[in-house]
């Protein structure tokens, strides 16, 4: 009786010990921190065997591994104000405030977040899978060339569709449909974000919107013009071009999440370059099929019925693409969340709460802040990348004249191609550098310079001015954009059920208020600037000066993007390798936080083993005593 009731007591002090449903799911998968490796004494690689310290009740998820977020299964508002002080925060924000008691609550999570942030485990489960970079590179170039077709077409499109349009209309006209397809983009994000995050994975968010862009490229080239159907073809043209924004804004995105999640840590930029390469093969891509047409035809022909035949081509790409997707592997670290989805809905339909994914990110002032600055920061790059490869060639041909079409095509052909190498080796030396953001500070102040010295060069009359200025600015661009993949997905790597959704919506919010804005605010500067060169002709003042700088308004408008980029990648967000070359203030917090890990561990291992040899002890004394027999 005595030994049953020992036994009882083990068993109801075994029952404490069992970890409720969420604490369980906040383990980690490991903490592999995001350092070189010299620098991985900071975190403890056996604390995977248990969970994080206490985050705050109302901070959000951050470390690499799946969890549920607490603040989403209906807690009281009270108890989601509350917060748990993490060891080593004093540290973090000594040097910003002496007096901590002067902090607000929303200044105190945002501390809390932030140094969450930094404690997040990184993902060690990237193998370079080829499959999985060939899947987003051919979806990339894909979509893409469908996307900048377009553009590349605007003069053509705007003929047959605004004919009754003066021609500089027709051209704003059709700059404009170019923009509704950029309207769409985050939706498409917000959409393809909760399919690659919280319903069916990385790899079929993809298929999904190579699917949705195939359609409308191929109607959009069947479609009749304005003197067949009337006003129902621009209509028709708008709604099918706002369907291949909806496609791209999951595209690029997922690409990236998908790419990067199976990279190892020595490849990510290089890997990550590779996926925007392709993009950027995409408009080479088109660029390369426009030039065929015009070269082969007549100018008559082209504006009659040639501009259709590379929005058909698509469709010889779409079955290649289909089978290097098939052979797609998902991501793992999508994988081993996935396997925790049937335990999270559990929770959820006791809770009786469920938020989409976007509610979720916008809900922490962190993540807010992060996608805020990731906004900023691709405002100058967006908005550089389209006034280089698709504005440049209908300004030196349409608008100066200074060209043929198929000629400014062929340079802008060149000079994508050179871009790509560029950003090839800019992405594989963003690998060797200390921080993902070392040479993005060394890439912007050349772009800030670049941009307008591309448009005085563009004034020299030479075909070399013309080429080296486009040479130039894509050479800076480059430095920031070759490690630019790797540091998005990055940051929001702490989180991989949000990570597809904050790369896509904040890449497509800055393509939408900066890159689809970039037409046509380069073509009203464009017009302003011949309003002041005419004055000045009217005034009598024709000096060279004078006649240059307004030319250059293009150029300074990306310079004054360009400061706002390089404000937002040095003081706003937030990046991983902060601790690795961070403040000491900022380090010592980590180690403290992961010293408190390796002392519950012990703690935690000593105990089990003390409760394993107490049952042992138990068994063995229960083994001795024989029930009586009955013969």
């Amino acid at each position: 009786m005595e030994s049953a009731e020992q036994t009882d007591t083990t068993r109801e002090s075994n029952i404490q010990m069992v970890e409720d449903p969420l604490a369980s799911l906040q383990r980690p998968m490991n903490h592999a921190r995001h350092h070189h490796p010299e620098s991985s004494a900071v975190t403890p690689t056996s604390a995977a065997m248990m969970g994080p310290p206490p985050l705050a009740p109302n901070t959000m998820a951050t470390t690499a591994a799946p969890m549920v977020d607490a603040t989403k299964f209906g807690r009281s508002e009270s108890r989601q104000r509350s917060f748990t002080r993490i060891e080593g925060m004093d540290q973090l924000e000594k040097p910003i405030m002496d007096d901590s008691a002067n902090l607000s609550e929303a200044e105190k999570r945002m501390k809390e977040e932030e140094l969450s942030f930094y404690s997040a485990s990184d993902n060690d489960h990237g193998d370079d899978n080829i499959w999985g970079l060939l899947s987003g590179v051919g979806g990339n170039i894909y979509e893409w060339y469908d996307f900048a077709v377009y553009g590349l077409l605007a003069p053509e499109i705007g003929h047959t569709f605004f004919p009754k349009s003066s021609k500089e209309l027709q051209l704003v006209n059709s700059f404009g449909v170019y923009l509704a397809a950029f309207v769409m983009r985050p939706i498409g994000a917000i959409l393809f974000g909760e399919i690659g995050d919280r319903l069916v994975g990385r790899k079929h968010a993809l298929v999904v919107s190579i699917l949705l862009i195939t359609v409308p490229s191929v109607l959009m080239g069947l479609l009749p013009g304005y003197s067949t159907w009337g006003y129902l073809s621009p209509i028709l043209l708008v709604l099918l071009r706002m369907m291949q924004g909806l496609s791209v804004g999951g595209q690029l995105a997922g690409s990236y999440v998908l790419s990067i999640e199976q990279s190892s840590n020595r490849t990510r930029g290089f890997r990550g370059s590779v996926c925007d390469a392709s993009s950027v093969g995409g408009f080479l891509l088109a660029s390369l099929v426009t030039s065929c047409v015009r070269v082969a035809l007549t100018s008559e022909q082209v504006d009659d019925w040639g501009w259709r035949l590379p929005f058909l081509f698509s469709l010889l790409l779409a079955p290649l693409l289909y089978h290097v997707v098939s052979h797609t592997e998902e991501s793992k670290f999508w994988a081993e969340r996935s396997e925790q989805k049937q335990t999270e809905e559990q929770i959820r339909e006791s809770e009786g709460d469920s938020r989409p994914a976007i509610l979720d990110l916008m809900a922490s002032p962190f993540r807010r802040r992060q996608l805020a600055g990731m906004v900023g920061i691709l405002s100058a790059t967006t908005s550089t990348f389209y006034i280089l490869f698709l504005w440049t060639p209908v300004y030196l041909s349409e608008l100066r004249g200074v060209m043929s079409q198929a000629h400014a095509d062929s340079m802008n052909f060149t000079v994508v191609a050179i871009y790509i190498v560029f950003l090839l080796l800019s992405g594989r030396l963003s690998d060797t550098f200390p921080h993902r953001m070392d040479l993005m500070r060394i890439g912007l102040p050349g772009v800030i310079a670049a941009c307008p010295t591309m448009f005085g060069m563009f004034e020299t009359g030479s075909w070399w001015g013309y080429f080296v200025g486009q040479v130039q600015l894509g050479a800076c661009l480059s430095m920031v954009n070759g490690g630019l993949a790797a540091f998005e997905v990055e940051m929001w790597m702490a989180d991989p059920t949000l990570s597809f959704t904050g790369v896509a919506v904040g890449h497509n919010l800055a393509a939408t208020l900066f890159g689809g804005t970039m037409p046509l605010v380069a073509t009203f500067l464009y017009y302003k600037s011949n309003e002041f060169i005419n004055e000045e002709e009217e005034e009598g003042d024709e000096d060279f000066v004078h006649s240059l700088l307004p030319r250059m308004l293009p150029g300074f408008y990306i310079s004054v993007l360009g400061l706002l980029s390089l404000i937002c990648v040095s003081c706003v967000v937030k990046h991983p390798h902060d601790v690795r070359t961070g403040a000491p203030q900022l380090r010592a917090a980590v180690e403290a936080e992961n010293r408190k890990f390796k002392a519950a561990l012990k703690a935690k291992k000593k105990k089990r083993q003390n409760l394993d040899d107490q049952i042992n002890i138990e068994g063995a004394g229960d083994a001795e005593y024989l029930p009586p027999q009955i013969t």
